[in-house]
């Protein structure tokens, strides 16, 4: 199975800050896999809005706009 970026740790400890007390394998790399097909999407979203105002260079801006279109983060 290929790795992704985002580790089965970082998401692991996502959860216990999230407040769980227990997270098991299955979950954490679940979580992993989840969230770095969303920050994927995210960036292909700001780099359509980059790339429409004419720059090559994704900006922080780009992110937000993309994260409030897609999973409606504030």
């Amino acid at each position: 199975m290929p790795r992704g970026e985002l580790s089965r740790a970082a998401a692991w400890r996502l959860c216990k800050k999230a407040g769980a007390e227990r997270v098991s394998r299955a979950a954490a790399r679940k979580l992993a896999e989840i969230l770095e097909e969303v920050g994927l999407r995210i960036a292909q979203e700001a780099l359509g809005y980059a790339t429409h105002a004419g720059r090559k260079t994704i900006k922080e801006e780009d992110i937000i706009v993309a994260a409030k279109k897609l999973v409606g983060i504030p």
